[in-house]
């Protein structure tokens, strides 16, 4: 059994903070052969690695570190919250200011939700930020088609059962009602996939608009359509026990950091064949790449 030390830490562990992979993803990689540390291929996650440590996957070294960061973005609707889309469409890493260094979400918007979404250079951050242990709320204002009752309300803060799926306690108040639409506030913690369409559907109701307007202690306040701003250093380690960072990258055989003021395209690694290949590997540094997150 692998003891940590402060300077040392699990080889998946470092993998996610360079938001290449969740943790468990990284585990799969590992069993697979496709990751190195100092030259020799890993056939167990339980190994630690310290900062000078060279680690390679697929060939490529993985992404020097850097101080975790965090971005409020106001995801305008009709974007991917996604690297790739299958079918071609805008994603919202393809509409991020340049400046930008490599990031990945926390969480998701679907196509046609629009709202507060936050980005992060450190795939620890992200995990931590989506867990429901973490207790953040997050808070949409959202219009149906409909007149709810508050009846229903009353329901959906006793949790229901949708189609097998258990949904906890979500606060919901009917703000106003015009027409044939509602304006809604729901605020839930779980964040599972499509929970509030989900959940209003349930009851008859079919969204029409979905703004997420807080996450946690952070909300979207003015910030325009398309907007990108950075949360300041003492928020995080406030707020959300970010350690100040102390720069342990810096080392010649791990790379070099990428330069700052260019945002980095984040791609998943090509996957290692199933046999040995006798074709030379190329040499580079891999690029991070975001992992599935939970929607709502």
């Amino acid at each position: 059994m692998t003891t940590e030390t402060p300077q040392k830490e699990r080889i998946a562990k470092r993998m996610a903070r360079a938001g290449l992979c969740s943790r468990r993803e990284a585990e799969r990689w590992i069993e697979a052969g496709r990751v190195t540390v100092n030259g020799k291929t890993l056939d167990s996650a339980a190994f630690t690695v310290a900062p000078e440590d060279h680690i390679t996957v697929d060939g490529k070294d993985i992404p020097a570190l850097e101080r975790p960061r965090l971005w409020r973005y106001h995801k305008p609707p009709g974007l991917v919250t996604s690297h790739k889309d299958e079918k071609g469409r805008d994603t919202v890493f393809d509409k991020l200011p340049e400046e930008l260094p490599r990031v990945i979400s926390v969480g998701r918007l679907d196509l046609n939700s629009e709202g507060l979404l936050l980005l992060t250079n450190d795939g620890e951050l992200a995990r931590k930020l989506e867990l429901p242990a973490t207790g953040w709320k997050r808070k949409y204002r959202v219009r149906v088609h409909g007149h709810p009752r508050d009846a229903d309300m009353e329901k959906l803060a006793k949790g229901i059962t949708v189609e097998g799926v258990r949904y906890g306690s979500i606060d919901g108040t009917i703000d106003s009602t015009k027409g044939a639409n509602s304006w809604l506030t729901i605020s839930l913690r779980e964040g599972k996939n499509r929970e509030v369409r989900k959940v209003m559907e349930y009851f008859g109701y079919s969204v029409s608009r979905l703004i997420r307007i807080s996450y946690g202690p952070l909300s979207l306040g003015d910030l325009p359509a398309g907007a990108v701003d950075e949360v300041k250093s003492k928020i995080l380690r406030d707020q959300m026990g970010v350690e100040k960072f102390e720069d342990q990258s810096a080392s010649p055989q791990q790379g070099q950091r990428p330069p700052r003021g260019k945002r980095q395209a984040i791609q998943r690694p090509s996957p290692a064949p199933a046999g040995p290949s006798t074709a030379p590997r190329k040499k580079g540094t891999l690029k991070a790449r975001p992992s599935p997150k939970r929607t709502s």
